[in-house]
């Protein structure tokens, strides 16, 4: 796809999330949830740091199933921390702990998912940015979702980390104009 997004770049593993996921209207809670944790792990680092850490995260996490994280403890702690293969910061790995548990209680109540959408009701919001100039780090409505998880429960959610989970989940289509994932992505939603 020629004219991607500029920060992409042309490493194959970027392209193929830049092409098939980023920006594609995601529903399901529990990988809307894993999402949200990946980019809480992205905290000070680059999401290619991450992107290809993913695979690990997944075994480590056991597929990002909150249901089974929220009974963790210490001990799940310090195997964690001795995993090379994913970001060791107790800070994160607690607050995946802490923010399984949030999660389970925004499902039994609502849905996390209808949780997350009824802000853009339940439609992506479409952008139409020429450059990643325009593009903003955060936003009153990703300030606001954030206030609304850190009030849940939720750590690492904040409204830059928020804004970019909804680029990432399909919230935004921030996809330039000039690439060609723009119209597939907003046709999507």
């Amino acid at each position: 796809m020629e004219d991607r997004c500029g920060w992409c770049g042309a490493e194959p593993i970027y392209v193929d999330y830049h092409d098939h996921e980023w920006g594609v209207p995601e529903r399901d809670p529990r990988a809307l949830w894993e999402k949200l944790i990946l980019d809480g792990f992205q905290a000070g680092l680059s999401w290619i740091t991450i992107l290809k850490k993913r695979d690990n995260f997944r075994r480590a996490f056991e597929g990002f199933h909150p249901e089974v994280i929220a009974s963790w403890g210490e001990a799940d702690v310090q195997r964690l921390l001795a995993d090379p293969g994913i970001i060791r910061s107790r800070a994160k790995i607690e607050a995946t702990i802490g923010n399984a548990r949030a999660y389970l209680s925004i499902a039994e109540t609502e849905g996390f998912d209808r949780f997350l959408w009824r802000y853009t009701d339940g439609r992506p919001l479409q952008n139409r940015f020429r450059n990643l100039a325009e593009v903003p780090a955060s936003t009153p409505m990703s300030e606001r979702i954030s206030k609304d998880l850190k009030k849940q429960g939720f750590r690492f959610c904040g409204p830059v980390i928020t804004y970019a989970f909804m680029q990432a989940v399909g919230m935004v289509n921030d996809h330039l104009v000039t690439c060609p994932a723009h119209d597939r992505v907003a046709r999507l939603g």
